[in-house]
């Protein structure tokens, strides 16, 4: 496609450098892997699929809404960029994979769900289909009927039928043909529970306001306790709805009805995932959240009581937080960026960092328009404190998403450094987008150096409109002296939890 004649790659080595410790390396694009045609709201995750102790990457991807395409899911080879293996979609596949070995052979299998609907299960070394959801089997069950819309993203839970394996917690729930400012049409969002061995369903039940639901939930145990806890949203972009606590046996026993609603908003519902975290230092996970309204809330993992409550107003945010130690304590603090005004006329977006200790802004910017990709978090420069990693989009904001600004349209990975208020570039491509997916961050070959992927999109006819994509792998100079811990969507395990 000649169209990619005219992109223009800018990896800022000056400005790289500033993060350098210690070191003579510089930053490289290791690889560059263009596919046309295609795009992706997926974000990408990492497992050595080929054994050659380097990881390589796994993401969803596809066509425009409703389009099939032969590259629904794809795994590229973390050394060169080249595709290991690829696997159909009959529609966009825009969850971020679970990934768990249960084929028996040392590698990980990849799970992944999006429209259509479908949540696949794949042999992580082929590619080939495991099990798949299939809805014309389970169309007339009382719950069921309902899980006929978009799969989001699953995380694992504790064995429920004694085959030794995990299982999968995910949710399927929308409706992208409803009006958007009408309640009509709207069905409610259903939690299900797989066997990840057969993909047979192990429990269901609709979440308990009748809402649809779009967010991905978490769970977690608690010191001292066996209870399996979950955490899930329900309403949309102009939907009320509410934030929920249940157990696992709840859902086992089809009583999600029991579940604790831990807070509420109106006018909107909870779409981004939640964090996880111990922010009050007694050894409790407590739980992050923020609404589409742009409202963050803090609730206390020992009696769900409401510890801060932090709102930006005139905007909306379907972005999740990224957690770190950005300010000079101990307590995890919170990233995210937000849209200013209201979709589908989003005018810009504001760049925010809440204290952990109290909810209070303690950085704000505005750089760049609208994009749902999240934070990626970790320590750059080696001085005790976090920054951030995130892509942005620029373009003229104020005309919104016409056809015109998007010929103008720039995407930039970055860097915040909130102690010195700084930004640095890492990456920029002209005329290219990236409205969902957060990058990832980790040390590919084990070489003791940060490595990070990300992916840039073609922008051409529309905001939402899939022309082709790049996945690139940089390397860095900055030495990996522990793990992220916030290095992917939803944290570097995928599920949401902060654990330092």
């Amino acid at each position: 496609m000649t169209k990619f004649l005219f992109k223009l790659i800018v990896i800022s080595l000056i400005q790289i450098l500033a993060f350098q410790n210690c070191t003579t390396r510089k930053s490289e694009l290791v690889w560059e892997r263009n596919i046309y045609t295609i795009g992706s709201q997926s974000s990408p995750r990492t497992a050595d699929l080929n054994g050659d102790g380097i990881l390589d990457i796994v993401m969803g991807a596809g066509k425009n809404e409703t389009q099939y395409s032969e590259q629904g899911i794809l795994a590229l080879d973390g050394k060169t960029g080249d595709i290991l293996w690829q696997q159909e979609a009959p529609d966009q596949v825009y969850g971020s994979a679970t990934l768990y070995d249960i084929t028996g052979d040392g590698i990980s299998d990849v799970f992944i769900g999006g429209r259509s609907p479908q949540f696949k299960a794949l042999n992580g070394k082929t590619g080939e289909v495991l099990w798949q959801y299939e809805y014309e089997k389970v169309k007339h069950d009382s719950v069921l009927q309902f899980a006929r819309y978009n799969f989001n993203n699953s995380i694992l839970v504790p064995d429920q039928n004694n085959d030794g394996l995990s299982d999968l917690l995910t949710v399927n729930g929308g409706n992208s043909l409803a009006d958007p400012n009408s309640e009509k049409d709207r069905f409610p969002g259903v939690l299900i529970l797989f066997d990840s061995k057969t993909g047979k369903v192990i429990a269901a039940d609709t979440i308990p306001d009748g809402k649809e639901s779009y967010m991905s939930p978490v769970g977690y145990t608690q010191p001292g306790s066996e209870e399996f806890y979950i955490i899930f949203g329900s309403g949309g972009e102009t939907i009320s709805g509410h934030l929920y606590m249940a157990t696992l046996s709840d859902l086992i026993r089809h009583q999600l009805s029991n579940a604790k609603i831990i807070a509420t908003e109106i006018g909107h519902g909870f779409i981004a995932p939640p964090s996880i975290v111990d922010i009050t230092n007694d050894g409790y996970y407590d739980i992050v959240a923020i609404s589409h309204n742009s409202t963050s809330f803090a609730i206390d993992g020992k009696d769900q009581k409401l510890l801060w409550r932090q709102q930006i107003k005139n905007t909306e945010s379907s972005n999740s937080f990224g957690v770190g130690f950005f300010t000079a304590d101990d307590i995890p603090d919170f990233f995210t960026f937000v849209s200013k005004g209201e979709w589908p006329n989003n005018t810009g977006s504001l760049q925010v960092m809440l204290d952990g200790k109290d909810g209070n802004i303690s950085y704000m910017d505005s750089i760049g328009c609208t994009g749902f990709s999240s934070p990626v978090v970790y320590d750059l420069n080696q001085d005790g404190r976090d920054e951030a990693i995130i892509s942005i989009n620029e373009f003229n904001c104020a005309r919104g998403f016409t056809e015109q600004s998007l010929f103008e349209i720039e995407n930039k990975l970055i860097a915040i450094d909130f102690r010195k208020k700084s930004v640095q570039t890492i990456d920029q491509m002209k005329s290219f987008k990236n409205i969902f997916s957060t990058p990832w961050i980790g040390d590919l070959d084990k070489d003791g150096f940060l490595d990070i992927v990300h992916c840039q999109y073609y922008s051409r006819s529309g905001l939402l409109t899939f022309l082709g994509m790049n996945v690139k792998r940089i390397s860095t100079p900055i030495k990996i002296k522990e793990v992220p811990l916030w290095g992917a969507y939803m944290g570097s395990n995928g599920d949401g939890i902060f654990k330092p």
